[in-house]
């Protein structure tokens, strides 16, 4: 937990946190942009993927997350 919000995935080295959204995320996008708040205000980027994007496309999800590294660490 990050200031009272549950984060999926922590890098805390390059404070990274990356959510993973099901179905069930279209109709909390009201919670879910608190929660990302709430991780900004303790010092993080968040990056979301909807989970079909991670069973489909696992080799740009993890390209993405590679750029946001690449971007946050330089």
């Amino acid at each position: 937990m990050i200031g009272g919000a549950v984060a999926d995935f922590v890098c805390h080295a390059a404070r990274l946190v990356v959510e993973l959204d099901g179905g069930q995320h279209a109709t909390q996008v009201e919670e879910d942009a608190e929660r990302t708040r709430i991780l900004e205000a303790h010092g993080y980027t968040v990056i979301r993927y909807w989970n079909s994007d991670v069973m489909n496309n696992l080799d740009g999800v993890l390209e993405d997350i590679r750029q946001h590294l690449r971007i946050i660490l330089d």
